[in-house]
This record gives structure tokens, C-alpha cells and sequence, in this order.
């Protein structure tokens, strides 16, 4: 793990706008498409979940299309990198992990979520490796619905349907 990066996407703390604690995780592994990353950054900063990024990037954390996505809410995002999975892993080893997929055997809004649950997604254009996803119960390889025929919806749309949901379920903290 690279830790707290010293840069304007890193906070210095672990609190975000709207929460005094962090509730839940949201894990890219080796996210592609720097706007994706930049609107989780902001999900992440507005619903106080903290970001973690598994390299490689197919970006740099400087690139002008992640900041202009993020807008002005890297300041309020809490952000890790990790270098390997399994760093990742050891960062995360007291969470309860869900890995979000197309092939997910769960249904995202039948499964009881609870602070400090962490949601694992996938690059966009490939998803979760076989052996990482394989790494996961059924019961927790959740999926969101879509039409007969469909490949995938947009990553940051699918952060933010299974963030919602989760966080709607423990009455959205102590925000409303």
C-alpha cells in the first residue's frame, strides 16, 4: 500500500463531507477511464466512503479528466493505492467485502448491509479476474439488474446504485 498519498486527492484525515465517521469502502480494482474515477471520487466524498485504488491505473492520479470529473471534491475524498490486491486485502482484512459483477450470484439490494461493509468492482473493460472474484462467497458476489442481453452499466453508475442502497439500508448514518 502506498498509504496517504501526499496529494490534493488524498485527505488528511478520514472524514468526509456529511459524516463524522467512514461507513463504508469502495475498492477500483486497476481502474481504465480516468472521468469513471473522478465522480466516484466525488460519490465517495459525499457519501463519506472512503476510495481505495489497486495499480495499476490506467491513469495518473494528475490526469486533467480525473480532476475536471472530480471537481472540487478531491479535498473531501479519503483515497488509498495499493500496489497489489493482496496489500489491499490486508488493508481491508477486518471489512466484510462484497465483489460487484455482472456475473454476481446475489442480487445488490437483497443482501443486509452494515457499516464497514467494502464493495470490490472491476476495470471497466474486463471486470473482476476470475481468481479474485472466485475469492468470494455466492452470497457475497452481488449484481445489478439489468434487461436481457446486456453487458454492463457505466462503473461509476454502479458505485453509486450499490453505495446508495447500502447506505439507505443504516438510514444514511447520522446525515439526515
Amino acid at each position: 500500500m502506498t498509504g496517504r498519498l501526499p496529494h490534493p486527492l488524498a485527505a488528511d484525515d478520514h472524514t468526509s463531507i456529511g459524516s463524522p465517521v467512514i461507513m463504508f469502502d469502495v475498492i477500483l480494482y486497476q481502474p481504465e477511464i480516468p472521468p469513471n474515477t473522478g465522480n466516484i471520487i466525488r460519490l465517495c466524498a459525499n457519501t463519506g466512503a472512503r476510495l481505495h485504488l489497486v495499480k495499476p491505473l490506467g491513469f495518473t492520479l494528475e490526469d486533467k479528466q480525473l480532476l475536471r470529473a472530480g471537481l472540487d471534491y478531491h479535498e473531501f475524498a479519503t483515497l488509498l493505492v495499493y500496489e497489489t490486491w493482496e496489500a489491499c486485502l490486508e488493508g481491508l482484512k477486518d471489512r466484510r467485502l462484497f465483489a460487484v459483477s455482472t456475473k454476481g450470484t446475489q442480487r445488490y439490494d437483497l443482501v443486509r448491509y452494515a457499516e464497514g461493509d467494502a464493495f470490490v468492482f472491476g476495470p471497466e473493460s474486463r471486470g473482476l479476474p476470475p481468481e479474485i472474484l472466485g475469492s468470494f462467497s455466492d452470497q457475497q458476489r452481488i449484481r445489478v439488474p439489468m434487461v436481457p442481453g446486456s453487458r454492463s452499466l457505466n462503473l461509476s453508475n454502479s458505485v453509486a446504485v450499490v453505495l446508495y442502497e447500502a447506505w439507505r439500508q443504516v438510514e444514511f448514518g447520522k446525515c439526515l
